[in-house]
């Protein structure tokens, strides 16, 4: 399977998502004359392979939001890739195998209001989670891509990463890429392709407003989903 992330690349592994329908309704300017049938669980530590919300556009061109597995299936795919698939790097995101065919015809916001990445700790030896967020904690979305595989009966999606900016390189090399909300439709809009569409990706980055600090190392089981896994331990690294 093409393309996968290893290693310290690796990154966005987890992130938290506590946002109701209602308020990702809002986030994309969705009007819907019903409200949803049921509310949407909060996701205090969601993992590759959960199941995750995503926007992106329909047939008609309307903003609606959908669902699926958090590791991309390739529409081309036999079987669940075992390669890592939850991220697609910036750099190959328009050439690679499995990302080359969603980067021309299925573009999506993925939203959240944290992540996590982790730092080696010099006393121990272990993991130390840090939680990066908004100021204030406001809601983002990651630029992803999605895809529907058929012959499995998958719809999947996963999240575009760049290289770190200076303000966070300091806790991982890489970061996932947060859009301006004003690049919401750009990013969207299938008329817009190629070189412009990955434009997009890198002139419209918020990823430098991030605030972060350290969380309870409870945080590393990707089973635990306690609500305070976004409780501050220190405030600066």
């Amino acid at each position: 399977m093409p393309d996968a992330d290893r290693g310290r690349d690796r990154m966005c592994g987890r992130y938290t998502n506590l946002m109701t329908w209602a308020e990702l309704h809002a986030l994309y300017s969705i009007h819907e004359k019903a409200a949803p049938a049921s509310n949407m669980r909060p996701g205090f530590n969601i993992a590759p392979t959960s199941t995750v919300a995503f926007a992106h556009k329909d047939r008609e061109g309307e903003l609606v939001l959908d669902s699926g597995r958090w590791w991309l299936v390739p529409l081309f795919a036999k079987e669940l890739p075992k390669a890592a698939m939850f991220n697609a790097r910036i750099e190959t995101v328009d050439t690679s195998g499995a990302y080359r065919d969603p980067f021309k015809s299925k573009r999506c916001l993925i939203p959240a209001d944290g992540y996590f990445e982790w730092t080696t700790s010099e006393e121990d030896g272990k993991k130390d989670p840090w939680l990066l967020q908004m100021p204030e904690g406001r809601p983002f979305s990651f630029a992803g891509l999605w895809a529907h595989n058929d012959k499995l009966g998958v719809t999947s999606c996963t999240i575009i990463t760049a290289p770190a900016v200076d303000e966070i390189s300091n806790i991982h090399s890489r970061m996932p890429v947060i859009l301006d909300p004003a690049a919401y439709d750009q990013w969207l809009d299938l008329g817009v392709q190629g070189s412009a569409a990955k434009a997009v990706l890198v002139d419209n980055q918020i990823d430098s407003n991030l605030e972060f600090f350290r969380v309870g190392r409870e945080v590393n089981n990707s089973r635990y989903d306690g609500t305070d896994t976004k409780k501050p331990i220190i405030n600066s690294l």
